[in-house]
């Protein structure tokens, strides 16, 4: 079985998931490392040239070319956006949400206007937090509230909750 990690950009997905794998002697994925290496480029660069629908669908396109066993992969914070990228990350696996505070996530992320984070012009960090949480919620088979826990006791968390 996969984990699949979703979330906002700087809840953790990649380092929670990097423990998870360790602690499950499981492989790791980061989606966004596979379009970047795919591509050529990095996301705010893809963002920049093509717009965000266009970057969805490139986003959608790489999970869904995607085939692994026995892996945890750490999504883009926009993968769940399409249903394209909602239904792709759902064959891989159980998708499991790392929920945070708005605050809590606005404060890790110091770098908006480079890190490739999917939103439109004029829109505040609140706002697309706003608008995701719901989706999030939505698309979660298991739900993780990380606030205030370390990345070993996150990734100790998701194993209790998916009972394997």
């Amino acid at each position: 079985m996969n984990i699949v990690l979703i979330g906002m950009p700087g809840c953790g997905k990649s380092s929670v998931g990097k423990r998870l794998a360790g602690i499950r002697n499981m492989k790791f994925v980061d989606t966004d490392t596979l379009i970047e290496k795919k591509t050529g480029k990095n996301l705010q660069r893809i963002i920049n040239e093509v717009g965000n629908a266009e970057f969805l669908r490139i986003e959608a396109e790489a999970i869904a070319s995607l085939e692994c066993e026995n892996c945890v992969v750490a999504s883009g914070g926009s993968a769940v956006l399409t249903v394209e990228g909602e239904k792709a990350l759902g064959r891989l696996g159980v998708l499991v949400y790392l929920r945070h505070s708005c605050e809590e996530i606005e404060s890790r992320v110091k770098n908006l206007s480079t890190r490739g984070v999917a939103m439109d012009v004029g829109q505040t960090f609140r706002d697309v937090y706003n608008y995701r949480v719901e989706i999030y919620e939505r698309a979660a088979d298991i739900i993780v509230d990380c606030e205030k826990l370390s990345i070993y006791e996150t990734a100790k968390l998701i194993i209790e909750k998916i009972g394997t």
